[in-house]
């Protein structure tokens, strides 16, 4: 049975078939202990710590500017960069495939969601993750959701 991984520093899921990691260290030992063709979705929290906190109360909701440079730990967002070049080193052939190779061969990546309250955040993350889906030639499903929490 394939994975659910849940990356949030605070929240927890009301569902207990969620694997919550807490930040973006725990996110990517756990996505590499498990394989990414085993995880069958991700949902991502933005903001995973205090200046990513602070970036979000002092700028982003209130003239929705978000700065990179005043967070200092990684970011839903990093995580989401991680995992698309996890999925390259371990499918590497997929570099120099064409297009019509793309939609013909196999394609094992999780589905990705956004749950941040973050609305600059989980733009940034869905964007990235939808621009990998369309460069592999498939649907662009990466959105923002509402996971009940505890």
């Amino acid at each position: 049975m394939k994975k659910r991984i849940y990356l949030d520093d605070v929240r927890t899921p009301v569902e207990d078939n969620w694997i919550v990691v807490r930040d973006y260290n725990e996110f990517v030992k756990k996505v590499r202990e498990i394989g990414v063709k085993n995880i069958d979705f991700i949902s991502l929290d933005h903001d995973l710590g205090d200046t990513a906190m602070a970036e979000y109360h002092n700028n982003v909701s209130k003239n929705y500017v978000l700065d990179y440079n005043n967070i200092d730990e990684k970011t839903g967002y990093d995580a989401a960069k991680w995992l698309v070049n996890e999925f390259y080193s371990v499918n590497e052939d997929r570099i120099n495939m064409t297009s019509t190779e793309k939609r013909k061969s196999d394609f094992v990546f999780p589905i990705v969601y956004v749950h941040s309250a973050n609305p600059v955040g989980a733009h940034n993350i869905c964007g990235y993750v939808n621009n990998f889906y369309k460069n592999e030639k498939q649907k662009e499903t990466c959105v923002r959701v509402n996971i009940p929490i505890k």
